[in-house]
């Protein structure tokens, strides 16, 4: 069965036509892209919306998901930026658990 994965970029790209045309500019490079990556799609929400309170963050936490190829971008920042399973996690906002989870599925 084929997972459906929303057009982000549409998404995206309709939320700023309609409610913030002002950031238009200062998403336009990610908007460009061919597709999105978890991690552009990231930096997009925080462009738009801002860094979200605790209490709004630890909401969204529990609906990410992750496609292989994020996973593997993500787990390659790892290994060329020298970081343990901690700072990965601190630097995508991830449990640790995760990282080792998926280092565990993906690197083994």
């Amino acid at each position: 069965m084929e997972k459906i994965v929303p057009d982000y970029k549409r998404i995206y790209n309709d939320i700023i036509v309609k409610e913030f045309p002002e950031k238009r500019d200062s998403c336009q490079r990610l908007l460009e892209k061919e597709s999105l990556s978890v991690m552009d799609i990231m930096e997009l929400n925080e462009k738009i919306f801002g860094i979200p309170d605790k209490e709004t963050f630890a909401a969204s936490q529990k609906h990410r998901s992750f496609m292989k190829k994020d996973i593997l971008k993500m787990l390659d920042y790892q290994k060329k930026n020298k970081l343990n399973n901690t700072q990965l996690a601190i630097h995508f906002k991830l449990s640790p658990n995760t990282v080792t989870k998926w280092k565990k599925s993906f690197l083994i």
